[in-house]
Formats: C-alpha cells, sequence, structure tokens
C-alpha cells in the first residue's frame, strides 16, 4: 500500500532534484528514502524519476503522480490541522509569505504589536516574489501569503487589508517646487526608474501611470526599492514609491521630496492569499486587523479609499 511517507520522499525529490538533499530535507538516510521510492514505483507499476549521477527528472507519469501526491499532502495537513482546532489560537507555528516590496516597511510596522497580543505565537517568515509565493500557498507549503493586488491567484482567496498610492520621489533639486500632486503626463518618463521585470511593484507602477508598455533603460533595472532611492539621491533620475515605504526610505533624506502621484487609485491593494479550504482562518482574520490597525496608525497619511 502506498504510504504518506512514500509521497512526503517523492515530493522532496520533485522539489531538490536531488536524492541526497531530499533525504536531507526528510532527516532519514538516503538509502532509506531510495528504498522507499524504489517500492513506491514498485507498487504504482510506473516509473517517477529518470535518475543518474549527475541529475533527476519527474517523467510524464511521475508530473501527474506528484500533482496528485501535492492534493493528498495538503488534504492531510488540513485534516490534521482540523483536529487542532479547539487549541488556543495562535498555539501552533503559521508560517506567513511576503513579497520583497512589503515585507522590509510593513513587518517593522506589524510584528511588535502581533508579539505584544500574542507572546507565544511562532511566526515564520519566507520572502520571495510574487509567482513564488502563489505556487507554495497552493502546494500547501506555507499558510498564507502578503501580496499586492492586483495579481493572478487563480484558484486562491484573497482578503484585502490596506489601499495605498504611488509617491514620486525626486531630489528636490529636480522638483517642481510648491507642488504637492503631480499626474503622470508631467512626469519626465524617459528619468523613471523601477524596479526590473518580475516584480509586481513594476507592473502596479506602469498601470498607475497609463504606461504598462513602457520600455526602461536598462541602466535603470535594480531588484531594490532602497538602492532606487539611493540613485534619485545621486540625481540619476526618480521613481515611485509605495505609500508605506516612505518613512523607511526617504527618512533623514533632506535632499528628497516625496508627491503624491495624482491618478486615479488606490495603486495597489495588499491582501492575504490563503487556499479554499485553509482551516485557520479565524487567526489568519485576528492578524488581518491588526495589519490595518497599525498600518493606519503608522503611516504617516491615511489610507486610501
Amino acid at each position: 500500500m502506498v504510504s504518506l511517507k512514500q509521497l512526503k520522499y517523492a515530493l522532496a525529490i520533485e522539489k531538490t532534484r536531488h536524492f541526497k538533499k531530499a533525504a536531507e530535507a526528510c532527516n532519514v538516510s538516503q538509502s532509506a528514502l531510495s528504498t522507499a521510492i524504489t517500492e513506491l514505483e514498485k507498487q504504482l507499476g510506473l516509473p517517477i524519476f529518470e535518475r543518474n549521477n549527475k541529475q533527476v527528472l519527474v517523467t510524464a507519469d511521475g508530473e501527474i503522480i506528484l500533482t496528485k501526491a501535492k492534493r493528498i499532502k495538503i488534504e492531510m495537513d488540513e485534516l490534521l490541522q482540523l483536529s487542532q482546532n479547539n487549541s488556543r489560537l495562535f498555539s501552533r507555528p503559521m508560517t506567513l509569505g511576503f513579497i520583497p516590496t512589503i515585507g522590509p516597511y510593513m513587518l517593522p510596522k506589524v510584528l511588535p504589536e502581533v508579539r505584544k497580543q500574542h507572546p507565544d505565537f511562532k511566526l515564520r517568515i519566507v520572502e520571495e516574489q510574487s509567482q513564488v509565493l502563489v505556487d507554495l500557498v497552493r502546494n500547501g507549503e506555507i499558510d498564507a501569503a502578503v501580496l499586492a493586488l492586483p495579481y493572478p491567484i487563480e484558484g486562491l482567496i484573497n482578503f484585502p487589508f490596506w489601499r495605498e498610492d504611488f509617491y514620486w520621489v525626486s531630489h528636490k533639486d529636480e522638483s517642481p517646487s510648491q507642488m504637492n500632486e503631480i499626474t503622470a503626463e508631467e512626469l519626465e518618463i524617459e528619468k523613471l526608474m523601477l524596479l526590473k521585470d518580475g516584480h509586481c511593484l513594476k507592473d502596479h507602477a506602469l498601470a498607475a501611470c497609463s504606461l504598462q508598455n513602457k520600455k526602461q533603460q536598462s541602466d535603470f533595472d535594480s531588484a531594490s526599492l532602497h538602492t532606487l532611492v539611493q540613485m534619485v539621491a545621486g540625481k540619476l533620475g526618480s521613481t515611485l514609491v509605495p505609500q508605506m515605504a516612505l518613512d523607511q526610505l526617504i527618512h533623514n533624506q533632506s535632499e528628497l521630496r516625496a508627491i503624491h502621484l495624482n491618478e486615479p487609485g488606490p495603486h495597489r491593494t495588499l491582501a492575504l492569499i490563503i487556499r479554499p479550504n485553509y482551516v485557520r482562518t479565524a487567526e489568519l482574520s485576528i492578524l488581518k486587523d491588526i495589519f490595518h490597525q497599525q498600518l493606519q496608525e503608522k503611516c504617516n497619511l491615511q489610507e486610501v479609499i
């Protein structure tokens, strides 16, 4: 009979594409893992992996088997969680994912209150780009993720908790004086620096300015908002920054100015992303309320409605 242990081992191999690394991740010997996989393939009558000394590949039949194994794992994890539903809230660890344009700016504002209200709560943070987090949530590898919407999350559920606009950040020597609002038409697009492709913040910024098809100069590619702001401080151009990140990015930067982007908003919405049948929704609802309250209190400007 196929066992959950065998499926767990097979999923670990699919993830690592390496028998030794999979064995280490599962805390078993490589020989024990190999024996379990060989027995699994014998029971199913189908090869799941092609392996040699250099690489491990998943067979066509293996893809089907592993897809079903992921579903079984998620269902079993949720079944085990159901058995603990009557336990005290936040008594069990939870893993949340954050994208790089949210985590560094949101977590310092919300985590102190989470610790204050739930001091024994063990929260693990994973930082990845949006598509990686969506896959991790779908596969049951993390409990939930905080993403910026709009973003494709087919098959998942979202619970929004914060809406905000972008601000145009420029050097004060290159910023129009006495201006508190700026439109996309007033921006010098050729000097606008945004994150490199793959960051949803870039897509949201371009959408807010109706510039979805804009091609950036490669010299302005950056993987972090912090780097972009430092480039602005060096008079290399300007950039767009989300509201929640303003205090950290331009704090003590007297040479910079932040001006609200006067385009229809909100320019992005922050939301918790979960699987449809996720069982710890009561705890996530509490976290969502804490997130909203703390952002409202600690962001210098009011939330965009």
